[in-house]
């Protein structure tokens, strides 16, 4: 854990006023207060937390180390300086942690020799550091407390001391973390952050499928990819000449591959996501639209009133509403805040924001709010300026993404296990690098597909990428297919320079933002019809991709002839290549069409 001298590197976060509550040398055990600074430095492709005291400029001598005794308690004492540096070796080590946490605690043992640290002007010399790829859990406090502390504890079962925030908060450290691993909270206990532990059933999943005889050894010919091309976003002209008289649409088939070729104009998502994510029938005429929303308002604010209603007495007595809105209040606050229309003070997208996932609650009450939901409903908010359209589009969308806030988290084992075999038939070669790293079971993938990419894309991006995935063409599991093409782009570098697991980590992390999605949907897109036609597709990419044994007519690339293939193949319409104004994928991207000014309606956004 201990790293010898002071360590420099990039600093990703510091944060002064940063204390250790001691109560060493104190007859009356009283705490003394030790300030100190913390920080996350990236040094050599490592992650390190390191906190010391301010006044400190400390050598290797000084830097203290956490040891065991046969009872498990956690005695500090001064490392020898030969015991100071832990080799490479160990420092790149790492083993898969899943299992569960229950708590975590921390209990100082009396020095034997009755010795107290060594001492200097009355200040500890106590200091820590520690590489991220050992961290277990995170420990926070209470809600309501005067400040806020955080207790990390290791891998080997070494619980570090409380640091106490006395000033600020210690929300930014999450964050800043993040970058590097997943958080997630223990079932037992919402106060623990599981480091890189999703779910303890995933990883027994992976070593079951690991453990089967996979088809991934035998090489499959899939034969020659195709070059995509995408189009201009889908007009305001080309949509309303698919409307008739009574506003139904016409043609749907045709408008979903002109929206899955190339995403909508910024002017039509506010009507068109409403089709996409099932609130409107696509059969529906303008009459039916405009009495289902007089309905579905009234459905709404009375779900709304049901929260609203509470009084505090009531809610003292409902645990699950008060754990509800503590999460919704404190996930709300950091929710897009950069952007424009959620930021500052008192901002009414905040407020609606919070409204409807309180809504939600009352609407699906034995799944309430879990942690990553607000990513989802912030675009649509964003979009449809409406509080109502907005609930009714995200509890549709929430229809789709269901399984993956479950307790049990079936929805994120299937789709990990689904990206494993897609990426093996690919490319075996790199499945097994991944698997000889320790990075095997795609964990890294996890936030991309528990918030469908939310966090790996500029927001305008996340607009074009959603749509087009709700077209639900060209086939099933299509963001599966989206994985596999950012991963397939990353893999040169990964294995030319024998990424270790945390190095595959912090690439896969540094790549948010910096995604063309242009790019990712021609190469995804490119990867299922070359799956399509090959001949010798496993049953189980059949099924992930929902493909059956057909004669259909596909696309011909090069030519923009049909062709007749007999092959398993997409149960969707076949994609026309008649497409108008197309952009290749290895081509330039017009930015123009992504510039997005906001509605003067937004300013008049209030909560009802």
């Amino acid at each position: 854990m201990a790293v010898a001298g002071v360590v420099s590197g990039k600093v990703i976060y510091e944060q002064e006023g940063v204390y250790i509550h001691s109560s060493s040398g104190k007859s009356n055990d009283q705490d003394s207060l030790i300030s100190g600074i913390l920080r996350v430095l990236e040094k050599d492709a490592e992650v390190i937390v390191d906190w010391r005291p301010l006044d400190d400029a400390l050598d290797s001598s000084s830097i203290l180390y956490a040891g065991k005794d046969s009872s498990s308690v956690v005695e500090w004492t001064q490392a020898p300086k030969e015991r100071v540096h832990r080799g490479p070796e160990h420092v790149n080590s790492y083993e898969a942690e899943w299992d569960m946490v229950n708590t975590v605690s921390f209990k100082k043992k009396p020095h034997t020799n009755g010795d107290t640290p060594s001492q200097r002007n009355g200040k500890s010399k106590w200091s820590f550091l520690f590489s991220l790829t050992d961290l277990k859990s995170i420990k926070q406090n209470k809600e309501g407390m005067g400040w806020s502390y955080l207790v990390f504890c290791l891998k080997d079962d070494v619980v570090l001391p409380a640091l106490h925030f006395h000033q600020g908060d210690s929300k930014l450290l999450i964050e800043s973390l993040e970058k590097y691993v997943v958080l997630c909270e223990a079932p037992q206990d919402k106060r623990i952050l599981l480091v890189n532990c999703p779910n303890k059933s995933l990883s027994q999943s992976f070593e079951n499928l690991l453990d089967e005889p996979a088809y991934g050894l035998i090489q499959i010919d899939l034969g020659e990819r195709p070059v995509v091309q995408r189009r201009e976003p889908v007009s305001l002209e080309e949509w309303t000449k698919n409307i008739d008289s009574e506003g139904r649409i016409l043609n749907v088939d045709n408008m979903k591959q002109m929206i899955f070729r190339g995403g909508l104009s910024h002017a039509l998502r506010k009507q068109v996501w409403k089709f996409l994510l099932g609130y409107f029938p696509w059969d529906s005429t303008k009459e039916e639209r405009t009495q289902l929303q007089k309905q579905k308002t009234d459905e709404y604010f009375r779900m709304k009133l049901q929260w609203k209603s509470v009084s505090e007495e009531q809610e003292k007595r409902n645990s699950r509403l008060r754990d509800y809105r503590s999460l919704i209040e404190k996930d709300v606050n950091r929710t897009d805040r950069t952007n424009k229309f959620y930021e500052g003070q008192d901002n009414p997208g905040l407020i609606l924001l919070h409204d409807i996932l309180m809504t939600y609650c009352m609407y699906d009450f034995d799944l309430g709010y879990v942690q990553g939901m607000s990513d989802l409903l912030s675009p649509l908010l964003y979009v449809m300026e409406n509080e109502v359209d907005a609930f009714w589009c995200f509890a549709s969308y929430m229809d789709q993404m269901h399984q993956n806030f479950e307790e049990q988290m079936q929805g994120m084992k299937t789709q990990l296990i689904q990206l494993s075999t897609l990426l093996r038939l690919l490319d075996s070669g790199f499945c097994s690098y991944l698997e000889s790293q320790d990075s095997g079971y795609l964990y890294f993938c996890f936030r991309w597909l528990l918030i469908r990419f939310k966090r790996e894309f500029s927001f305008l991006d996340i607009l074009r990428l959603w749509e087009v995935m709700w077209t639900e063409l060209p086939c099933k599991n299509f963001h599966l297919l989206l994985c596999c093409a950012i991963l397939e782009s990353e893999k040169q570098q990964i294995m030319e320079k024998h990424y270790g697991f945390n190095e595959i980590l912090k690439h896969i992390n540094e790549l948010s933002m910096k995604i063309d999605v242009e790019d990712v949907l021609c190469k995804a897109e490119a990867i299922s019809l070359q799956m399509v036609k090959c001949k010798e597709l496993p049953q189980a990419v059949c099924e992930i991709l929902g493909l059956q044994d057909s004669e259909v007519t596909t696309p011909d690339s090069d030519t923009g002839e049909d062709e007749h293939v007999g092959l398993t193949a997409c149960s969707t319409p076949a994609f026309q290549s008649n497409s108008l104004p197309v952009l290749a994928a290895s081509g330039a991207r017009d930015d123009s069409s992504t510039q997005i000014s906001l509605s003067p309606d937004v300013s008049r956004l209030t909560p009802a």
